[in-house]
């Protein structure tokens, strides 16, 4: 077992979020990113607008991420040994583009209750400062939800482009880490990232959430898979592993997932975002 240490588990509950921790090889890692140009090549839509998410449902390479034990071991310090995989999404950053995240907090939208889950943020490309890593207000998580405007930026990739307002960027910590390595961060941490300047692509994948079995989706339905322990609760739509990529029963069920997501993400929104 390779679940956290004290000290890291200290570290989580007193600043929102820990990194790096090391889950992937570089063969693993290479796998990857081979696996997101063989779908661009032969699926030019496949990981685009709305489909950038639920990606493990259609690629067994993802999928493998998802359910790797290393990164389960990290999970069960923080949310207990009955796990849910509950979605994903894939965050690609080209050097040509302006995409950016606002600063915000994952639980504003979400509908996932209570918080007890936890994002894993993997790396399959370095992640760095020059090329739009991840930056985090410690300790903001121990605060109340703040109000976030709704900006639907083109460049933001978040649904609704939404915003904390005034965050002190002195105040913040880049998330910095190398292809394989992840940081895991709470619900309610407040974060957010750049432009990649750099001539590189940017790639992370985003297991948003693990969640506890005890935690419910309260403003929707959500697809899940039980990657450890046991489900006693049962308020989640169960998604079968895929074992072939992009098989056509698995896009269907991709679909649906995605249609429920953007119902949760959109919910009182007057407008919608292309995520």
């Amino acid at each position: 077992m390779t679940k956290l240490t004290t000290e890291q588990i200290d570290q989580y509950k007193k600043k929102g979020y820990i990194s790096p921790v090391d889950v992937l090889t570089s063969i693993e890692t290479k796998e990857i990113k081979d696996e997101i140009e063989k779908i661009e090549k032969n699926w030019p839509k496949a990981l685009e607008g709305i489909n950038r998410n639920y990606v493990h449902l259609i690629s067994p390479v993802f999928d493998k991420v998802c359910h790797n034990t290393k990164i389960l071991d990290a999970v069960e310090s923080i949310i207990g040994k009955n796990i849910l995989v509950c979605g994903t999404t894939l965050f690609i950053k080209n050097p040509d583009e302006k995409g950016f995240v606002s600063f915000h907090q994952d639980a504003k939208y979400i509908g996932l209750e209570p918080h007890n889950w936890v994002t894993a943020w993997v790396a399959i490309t370095d992640s760095n400062e020059t090329n739009g890593c991840m930056k985090m207000w410690a300790g903001t998580h121990k605060n109340e939800i703040k109000h976030h405007n709704q900006k639907f930026d083109e460049n933001n990739l978040l649904t609704r482009g939404q915003t904390i307002e005034n965050v002190p960027i002195s105040e913040t910590t880049p998330v910095i880490l190398k292809a394989g390595q992840m940081s895991l961060h709470h619900p309610a941490v407040i974060h957010g990232s750049g432009l990649n300047k750099s001539k590189e692509r940017r790639i992370g994948f985003v297991i948003q959430s693990y969640i506890g079995t005890n935690v419910n989706q309260v403003l929707g339905k959500m697809y899940v898979q039980l990657a450890r322990g046991e489900d006693l609760f049962n308020y989640h739509e169960k998604a079968e592993r895929p074992n072939q990529l992009m098989n056509k029963k698995d896009i269907i069920l991709r679909q649906k997932a995605n249609e429920e997501l953007s119902k949760i993400f959109y919910l009182d929104s007057e407008k919608k975002g292309k995520y």
